[in-house]
């Protein structure tokens, strides 16, 4: 695994921590910290962390027939017309609610974990279902309907391909199905 030059941003980061901007297609940004880079069949291809945290905001739901409510997910249309508020009570907190590209994130400090107000939710793939943990950060109403404001507890990793101009781009769920066996097959190489 080779590195690469990129154009880095963050001109007060040190040189321990580049960024780079991914960019999606409605012309939203989101900073990254660029983990690793690496080569795969004369392809070149970094591995990201959000530099602000994401969170994702979930609507509660009654569910009538358990007689308790369930947490939903939101969708993009229904955030868009909640964004105002939620930023407001993130800003509470000394957050910053940002609508950047691949997910919501907040600038600032995020509380301390507190295991009383860790969420667990199970979430489906398409061969598995998986444990997700997420940290409560605040809850509030918008036309009688009440959200909850919630950050995960591990980390968001995004894989990218550089492009022709040294950007980096997400890869399809296709192509990421693709190399995933060879970037397991790499790491694993690696660390013997």
């Amino acid at each position: 695994m080779g590195k690469k030059n990129l154009d880095m941003e963050g001109s007060d980061m040190e040189m321990d921590d580049p960024t780079v901007t991914l960019r999606d297609e409605m012309g939203r940004s989101l900073v990254c910290y660029l983990e690793l880079s690496f080569e795969v069949e004369a392809k070149d291809y970094v591995l990201l962390h959000p530099v602000d945290s994401p969170v994702e905001i979930f609507a509660w739901q009654a569910d009538e027939v358990e007689d308790e409510d369930t947490l939903v997910d939101v969708e993009p249309e229904e955030i868009d017309k909640i964004f105002a508020t939620a930023q407001a009570v993130l800003a509470e907190q000394n957050l910053t609610l940002k609508h950047t590209a691949i997910a919501l994130t907040v600038e600032g400090e995020v509380p301390e974990v507190n295991e009383e107000e860790i969420l667990t939710l199970e979430v489906e793939n398409e061969q598995e279902t998986e444990a997700e943990e997420f940290q409560f950060l605040a809850s509030f109403y918008h036309e009688e309907q009440e959200y909850a404001i919630y950050t995960p507890l591990d980390p968001l990793l995004l894989l990218a391909r550089l492009n022709a101009n040294n950007q980096p781009e997400l890869l399809s769920p296709e192509e990421f199905q693709k190399i995933q066996p060879i970037l397991e097959e790499q790491f694993f190489s690696e660390l013997e």
